[in-house]
């Protein structure tokens, strides 16, 4: 769904929270998705290093400027 939504020009940002993504060839592929549509990533734990580390606070902050916020 979210491919979809970056094809109609919308903001698409992903949040990792929590801990780390599992290293997996499917992580890998999507993870190399992700950077070739130029999508941002935020991450909660400073070690990832795919993403920028933000809090838990500063993602807080950032919900209401989202039209739609998808959990998965």
């Amino acid at each position: 769904m979210s491919i979809g939504l970056t094809l109609m020009d919308d903001l698409v940002d992903i949040y990792v929270l929590n801990g780390k993504l599992e290293d997996s060839e499917s992580i890998a592929a999507n993870l190399e998705m992700i950077n070739d549509l130029e999508l941002k990533v935020f991450a909660t734990d400073p070690a990832q290093d795919y993403a920028k580390h933000v809090s838990i606070d500063q993602i807080a902050a950032s919900l209401p400027e989202y039209d739609h916020v998808l959990p998965y």
